[in-house]
């Protein structure tokens, strides 16, 4: 691949909009180019990471029985009627109409259609299991695109979906696409982690994130530094803190002129802030939501929706606030909430684990400028439900062996599983007759990868100050062949030739610039091993060699050259 002859547009400075390393560096590298918010092209560079992304991951999913499909991007609205998830899925589905007013959407996912396929040609148990998969091209219309690749609108997504006859054969297949999932990402160069996750708007009973290990990472990653347990920040949970309750006393209202804020009344009332019980309203489908936690604590949102089941959960307005409780925001409190609001709908209230059987707490007291000391649980008001609403925090003691403390570090979801169960199969009506001829509802997982993810995931794991450091087994080229004198020409192009023959893919910057600029370009773009050919250069006994990563510039020779890289391929 010749650097004349190709397209890459490397630029010295990043887009104004690019707030990450990865968006920085594969748009500068030349890597890839936006076409609209969230909607990016794959720039030849780009495109050879992808296929080589995808033919790992081809390879570690064939190996263990899977099949490869291609469905269309186009989806009949129909079939996610019949799933249930036409009228639920949100704005982040992109709908349209043909010509004859029929409803169609772009795919986000495709579990509808891969549940019809198999329930028009699976009859019998005899064909069961099955796994399909496919790599496509995918469109979510998020709300707010950012991040370059991390959270686009359009994406490429290896997505697969299993079928079984029975949960413990999801279960043994489940691990399998695990671990194959874990061998992909090493094969790719990168450390990652499977922790547990929310099942989101996929649904299902269960479901792990496969993330990349990086400090720029967008996702918090819970996990405990004495055993195995490790869950996304949306689902980690932690063992629920004792309530160190005070002296139960009658309930007193205290004047607290404008200080809202949990620290603020806390220090004005002289109690602890884990003494202190936060009152959020939420608006969700059909009603207010109103979440109990401790001062020292905060709301898990998602916790919350999948607490009370519902279809959303969004901080309330201050109106909202003030038609539910009589009082300002920053006022709210347990005592005296009603059962409903006209206009607003039904108020549930729902408390954290930790706040169950508490006494002597403070709050507020649904009045402007007012707070409860006093409050005790049962006596002074009742929740609807109890349920574990925290987000946990580092240092918190695990849940799992509930003797190692949980730390927080930085990761980026590449890859997510989900047990299904049947969730789509029964709504459309996917069964099979058993040995004995009864009917039974199949039951299903799906996974998903990344592709383009995992491209923006490998730069922010591998880069420096200069530019990209792309693993050996993904890099766009293994070698860069930089001509930095046009008086060597002509060795610059055997020796691109040798490269090529000896099976060694090779960048070769034969333009018409000054050496600087290719230096830079090189640095940049980030392929593994740089090999330069300059006024210096006598012989192919004696060229510059460096490995990017390490920066350490020596001479070789071509042919020590060649065995270096042949054997960083062998591994």
């Amino acid at each position: 691949m010749r650097f004349s002859q190709t397209l890459i547009p490397t630029l010295r400075e990043a887009p104004a909009e690019a707030e990450i390393v990865s968006h920085k560096l594969l748009v500068r590298g030349g890597f890839i180019m936006q076409v609209a918010r969230g909607i990016y092209d794959y720039l030849p560079l780009g495109l050879r990471v992808i296929r080589k992304v995808e033919a790992i991951v081809r390879d570690e999913l064939n190996r263990v029985g899977c099949a490869e499909v291609l469905l269309p991007i186009v989806i009949p609205g129909e079939l996610w009627e019949e799933s249930g998830r036409w009228g639920k899925y949100g704005k982040e589905l992109l709908r349209l109409k043909d010509r004859n007013e029929r409803d169609f959407c772009v795919g986000p996912t495709h579990e509808e259609v891969i549940t019809d396929i198999v329930r028009k040609f699976v009859r019998s148990y005899r064909d069961l299991p099955k796994h399909l998969y496919q790599i496509h091209t995918k469109f979510r219309d998020e709300i707010r695109p950012r991040f370059g690749l991390m959270r686009g609108r359009e994406f490429i997504m290896e997505d697969g979906y299993s079928f079984h006859a029975s949960a413990e054969d999801l279960d043994q297949h489940y691990l399998v696409i695990r671990d194959a999932y874990q061998r992909i990402f090493k094969r790719c160069g990168l450390a990652s982690r499977v922790v547990e996750a929310d099942t989101g708007a996929i649904g299902g009973k269960s479901s792990h994130e496969v993330v990349v290990l990086a400090d720029t990472g967008e996702d918090a990653i819970a996990g405990c530094d004495a055993c195995d347990y490790a869950a996304n920040v949306e689902r980690a949970e932690s063992c629920t803190p004792e309530y160190e309750s005070a002296n139960t006393s009658d309930l007193q209202k205290v004047h607290t002129p404008k200080l809202k804020s949990v620290e603020e009344v806390a220090s004005f009332l002289k109690v602890p802030k884990h003494q202190m019980i936060k009152t959020l309203l939420y608006l969700r489908d059909g009603g207010v939501v109103v979440a109990l936690v401790r001062g020292d604590a905060e709301v898990n949102e998602i916790k919350l929706k999948n607490a009370v089941d519902a279809e959303f959960v969004t901080l309330a307005d201050a109106n909202t606030v003030r038609l539910v409780t009589n009082a300002e925001v920053g006022f709210a409190g347990p005592v005296g909430l009603p059962k409903s609001v006209d206009g607003i709908g039904a108020i549930t209230v729902v408390a954290d684990d930790a706040l169950k059987g508490v006494s002597g707490a403070a709050s507020g007291a649904n009045e402007t400028d007012q707070h409860f000391l006093g409050l005790s649980e049962g006596r002074d008001f009742k929740v609807t439900q109890f349920a574990d609403l925290r987000m946990v925090k580092a240092g918190d003691r695990c849940v799992r062996c509930q003797k190692g403390a949980l730390k927080i570090v930085r990761g980026i979801e590449v890859g997510h599983i989900f047990k299904l169960g049947t969730r789509y199969s029964e709504p459309m009506k996917a069964t099979f007759l058993d040995a004995n001829s009864k009917e039974h509802v199949i039951t299903m997982g799906t996974y998903g990868l990344g592709i383009g993810r995992t491209m923006a995931a490998a730069v922010e794991q591998n880069h420096d100050a200069k530019g990209m450091l792309w693993p050996l087994p993904i890099a766009p080229a293994h070698v860069h062949l930089i001509l930095a004198s046009d008086e060597k020409r002509q060795m610059g192009d055997e020796i691109y030739e040798v490269l090529q023959r000896e099976g060694i893919e090779v960048l070769y910057d034969d333009r018409d610039a000054r050496p600087g600029v290719k230096f830079n370009d090189a640095d940049l773009i980030g392929i593994p091993y740089q090999m330069v050919v300059g006024k210096k250069t006598a012989s192919t006994n004696h060229l510059e060699w460096t490995e990017r990563a390490a920066g350490v510039k020596q001479e070789k020779s071509l042919t020590d050259c060649i065995a270096t890289v042949k054997e960083a391929l062998r591994h």
